[in-house]
């Protein structure tokens, strides 16, 4: 048996490398957003609405004209692991307030189908009788056609949470694909069973 040994150690610096590949990346502010910092408090301001996320202890935040850096005191686990966190959280928040955020489902099965009714999703979805959705504060929908819902607003988190559960009402099956799913999501299809000859 050939065992092929891939710890590969230059100098003093191992292959695992305490630097955040995440947290270290410059985030680069849109001409149309606001930004500022006060008690350790980051908030974000632009068209479509305005957004925060709360620092924690350790990790610095940095504004320098329209570019934003993040660094921590020390090399600690819980640290490295909010370091790359806390960067991507300031960077939701900034593309949200800027450009927003829209998910798209996608309605497969005869009779499934999604209509829009005062800002409501009433979907028909095989069952005996049709659902109502409503949305939540911050989020928005739209029904281009009978099979499609875009689910859109500016705070990712709520966005796709909100997208997870109108998916939940009728998830994927896979002998032949009916139910809601991701544009451009990927099921895994079984064979159905076959009648003995």
């Amino acid at each position: 048996m050939l065992v092929v040994n891939l710890f590969v150690q230059c100098g003093n610096l191992s292959w695992r490398t305490k630097v955040s590949r995440i947290g270290k990346k410059l985030i680069e502010l849109p001409s149309d957003v606001k930004i500022s910092l006060n008690d350790k408090v980051l908030s974000a301001k632009g068209t479509k609405g305005e957004l925060s996320v709360n620092i924690p202890e350790g990790i610095n935040c940095v504004i320098e004209g329209s570019v934003v850096t993040f660094s921590r005191d020390n090399d600690s686990k819980s640290l490295r692991a909010l370091h790359g966190l806390t960067r991507a959280l300031a960077n939701n928040i900034i593309q949200g307030v800027s450009t927003g955020y829209t998910i798209t489902l996608k309605l497969e099965g005869v009779g499934y189908k999604v209509e829009l009714r005062n800002e409501r999703l009433q979907m028909n979805m095989g069952y005996s009788h049709p659902l109502l959705v409503i949305p939540p504060q911050g989020v928005s929908f739209q029904a281009p056609n009978p099979t499609t819902v875009l689910v859109s607003g500016i705070d990712k988190q709520l966005v796709g949470t909100v997208a997870s559960k109108i998916r939940s009402i009728r998830p994927p099956e896979p002998y032949k694909g009916k139910g809601i799913r991701y544009e451009g999501e990927y099921v895994r299809r079984k064979a159905g069973k076959t009648s003995a000859k």
